[in-house]
């Protein structure tokens, strides 16, 4: 039965702001948007003009295709506006203008709302068909989240489309946003980013490495530059190689020639360089349409060259890095490394050489430590103590022992036996520990579960869950009126948790790379909320928990719309406990995030089917070991840091 609606929705002032994230609150991204939208227009020109100070008038001009009125109120006025629903992953060039195929960047219609980052109202002036609008947006108004209060159209010729805004918030800076438009766009000869009256031809990028030109065996001559693109900007979308035959993209970069891949795109190399390939020499090998270059043996010649000259180009950049971060670690420990003996030494070396190339970005404070602990195990180190122990071997053991050895190296083994034993160590702690209604949740409880993520289900089994800067922003902004006095004693040590009343809640995040602006935003955040001993989690803990979950998801403070998975895990839960629960704001919107309850016992149960029930079968070796040393070594206590530990280090990604 149809209803008509007692009344709609009603939208707080500037919704919009504090609701799309890093767009409306940094220049550089917002910026980058915009001029994205012109290339998604066809756009083969974009002049930008800054402001020397706050009050002036920001105006971004593209002679791209244009919108007629109708389009406008369509494509820019709908919330959350499809683009690749409504026009297809394929650009819309203007009238007379061929630049071939160009793949549009915008997908979930965000890009557009970047003048908010200046200005809470702005103008659009668009013209296209003959007919020119302009229009004034506004977001001050109650009853929509933007609005348009002025509206004009008129006959007009040309096409393009002109935004203006008085900066009011957030004045950019003329020279970053040149060199970081640049590094975006700089793949496509037949795109311009003019700001402030210049542009930067790739000749003159700040993130030039080298500029080379090569004659094949076969008589083509190229001309290839070696661009960084981060070196101005973390722009990670359309890395990899671009071919300009008479200053006209073929294709789209990418790190494939032929059939053939030259390097891992999702690589930090991949997703950090790129190399254009100039030449005059090629027009016969391109396809019609410029989406690529024929199958000839000329082309074979030209692939087989570039991906040689790519391969060492990037291979002399890796090599340069670990030689120097080795140097650099080993004269940090010179005075340490000069006490050992040669062989000790050279293991010391090997190691740190080994490790950079297992882990060429690793942080050089990590492989310091990890240098030290090796030196610190090579002077301990002692052929008499494994000896004894052989000795005193059965005969079973040794059989063990050589079958063990046939199988596994040594350290293979230890990677294993210790990540197994970690894990171990967790259920038996936690099982021995959460029984305990004088256990410190900060301290002790909340630490080794969030250690052990994997406690919750294999799809958080991965170092990629780490504490997010803009995560613990917001989570201690939300939980601030709850919080206990005493809560921040211990904030340094341990940002990621907050103290409430009756619980602790610990809060970490993944990211993954958004295609569409080039970041890395949240995807998805895990909220842990332990309650203290002998809690019970009935209907007003689930509740609390899902509002939780809506007070993060509305914030304004989260990069990015990530699902949030929530779990409260207690002693005991109340019959009428719902196990799980899944978070919308609207009946028939997509969900937000879910909310778990489970209890202790449930999580150790889960995790020893999940290690095999290995620990019924070691059952005497844990149960002799005290409470206090299990904990040390699950949380890690830096005295019992072991070899294979740091051979597994990974660098956590900067928050």
């Amino acid at each position: 039965m149809h209803h008509k609606p007692v009344q709609g929705s009603l939208f707080e002032e500037n919704y919009l702001v504090r609701t799309l994230g890093a767009v409306v609150h940094t220049p550089d991204i917002a910026l980058t948007e915009l001029v994205a939208n012109a290339w998604d227009a066809g756009a083969s020109r974009v002049s930008i003009q800054i402001p020397p100070e706050k009050g002036g008038h920001l105006i971004i001009e593209d002679d791209g295709h244009g919108m007629t009125p109708e389009q406008f109120k369509i494509r820019w006025m709908t919330l959350g506006y499809n683009r690749s629903r409504h026009q297809g992953g394929e650009v819309e060039f203007p009238p007379n203008q061929d630049n071939g195929k160009r793949h549009a960047y915008g997908r979930n219609g965000i890009g557009r709302h970047g003048l908010l980052c200046f200005a809470s109202h702005y103008t659009v002036e668009t013209k296209k068909d003959g007919i020119k609008g302009k229009y004034i947006i506004s977001t001050l108004e109650k009853k929509d989240p933007f609005t348009i209060i002025d509206e004009k159209v008129s006959p007009s010729k040309g096409h393009g489309t002109k935004l203006k805004a008085e900066v009011q918030k957030h004045l950019p800076d003329p020279d970053r946003i040149l060199d970081i438009l640049s590094a975006r766009f700089i793949h496509d000869p037949q795109f311009t980013v003019i700001v402030n009256g210049r542009s930067v031809p790739p000749t003159k990028h700040p993130g030039l490495v080298s500029e080379e030109k090569m004659v094949l065996s076969n008589g083509v001559k190229l001309k290839i530059l070696f661009i960084d693109s981060t070196k101005v900007a973390k722009t990670k979308q359309h890395q990899g190689i671009a071919f300009w035959v008479g200053n006209r993209l073929v294709g789209e970069p990418n790190w494939i020639l032929g059939n053939n891949l030259v390097i891992d795109g999702r690589t930090r190399f991949g997703k950090q360089y790129t190399f254009i390939v100039k030449t005059d020499s090629l027009y016969e090998e391109v396809l019609p349409d410029w989406t690529g270059f024929i199958n000839s043996e000329k082309m074979k010649v030209v692939y087989l060259f570039v991906d040689k000259f790519v391969k060492e180009k990037l291979q002399e950049i890796s090599s340069e890095a670990r030689e120097e971060t080795q140097r650099s670690v080993l004269r940090y420990h010179k005075n340490q490394i000069k006490d050992l003996n040669l062989l000790s030494q050279r293991e010391v070396s090997n190691f740190t050489k080994e490790m950079l190339l297992k882990q060429p970005t690793v942080q050089q404070e990590v492989l310091n430590t990890a240098v030290e602990v090796v030196i610190n195990l090579e002077k301990s180190r002692s052929g008499k103590e494994l000896l004894n122990k052989l000795t005193g071997f059965s005969q079973e053991d040794i059989e063990g022992l050589n079958k063990l050895l046939d199988r596994w190296t040594v350290r293979d083994a230890l990677v294993v036996l210790d990540e197994i034993d970690q894990r171990i160590a967790v259920i038996e702690a936690i099982s021995k520990l959460s029984q305990d209604k004088k256990t410190d949740e900060l301290h002790t409880l909340h630490p080794l579960i969030t250690q052990a993520r994997w406690l919750f289900g294999p799809e958080f089994d991965t170092p990629e869950y780490t504490s997010n800067q803009s995560l613990q922003n917001s989570v201690n902004s939300i939980f601030k009126a709850k919080v206990s006095k005493d809560s921040f004693l211990n904030h340094r040590k341990r940002p990621d948790i907050i103290v409430l009343k009756d619980s602790t809640v610990c809060a970490v995040a993944t990211d993954t790379f958004d295609e569409n602006t080039g970041l890395f935003p949240m995807s998805t955040i895990l909220l842990i909320e332990l309650k203290r001993g002998g809690s019970t989690i009935g209907r007003e803990e689930m509740f609390q928990a899902q509002n939780y979950v809506h007070d993060i998801h509305t914030c304004g403070m989260i990069d990015g719309s990530p699902f949030i998975r929530s779990f409260v895990v207690g002693h005991k839960k109340s019959a009428k406990t719902a196990p799980y629960v899944e978070i919308k704001h609207e009946q028939n919107s997509p969900a937000i995030g879910t909310v778990t309850s489970t209890t202790f016992g449930l999580l150790v149960k889960s995790a020893e089917r999940r290690l095999f029930r290995l620990r019924d079968i070691l059952k005497e070796r844990y149960d002799s070991i005290p409470e206090d040393n299990l904990v040390k070594q699950v949380l890690g206590e830096p005295e019992q840091t072991k070899i294979v530990d740091i051979l597994e280090i990974k660098a956590k990604p900067a928050n």
